[in-house]
């Protein structure tokens, strides 16, 4: 977490609806570092190609890293510019799934994979940031008062 904290009671701004992809990889091997190394250094490509070109449709991200797991969180404007961004022929990921594939038979397990996918419409989600840096969904979208949506959580849910 980076910046300054933003003072007041803050929301995420804009409506509709927000993908909330979260992709990871588990070292099952330390020693099969051909398998892991390679999946590891994958990512930090795709995410640069998806923050150059704001239309491919990520909004931001956060890498949440562990000691043998490592996940990235990813806000996405639809589920349509997720899956475009996936099947893209030209871009990192189909070769990144590719050689893993490949490495994956051949590495016997030395790493896991995981991703889980999460549409969320319009009106099913809501956020609050009290002395913090613009984060998650805020720091994807930007933050606005609390006002702006709702002073209670449940006004902001639409309830």
């Amino acid at each position: 977490m980076s910046g300054k904290p933003v003072q007041g009671r803050m929301t995420a701004d804009g409506d509709g609806e927000v993908v909330v992809f979260l992709v990871g990889m588990r070292v099952n091997s330390w020693w099969a570092v051909r398998s892991w190394l390679p999946v590891l250094l994958a990512m930090p490509r795709m995410i640069k190609e998806q923050a150059r070109d704001r239309t491919r449709g990520m909004l931001g991200y956060r890498v949440l890293p562990g000691l043998r797991n490592f996940t990235v969180l990813q806000y996405w404007e639809s589920k349509e510019k997720l899956l475009a961004y996936a099947g893209d022929q030209d871009g990192e990921h189909r070769p990144a799934w590719a050689a893993y594939n490949r490495r994956a038979w051949a590495g016997r397990g030395g790493v896991g994979i995981w991703h889980e996918t999460y549409v969320v419409p319009a009106g099913s989600y809501e956020s609050v940031y009290v002395g913090m840096p613009p984060y998650g969904l805020g720091a994807a979208r930007g933050v606005v008062p609390v006002g702006r949506r709702g002073e209670r959580a449940a006004e902001r849910l639409g309830v």
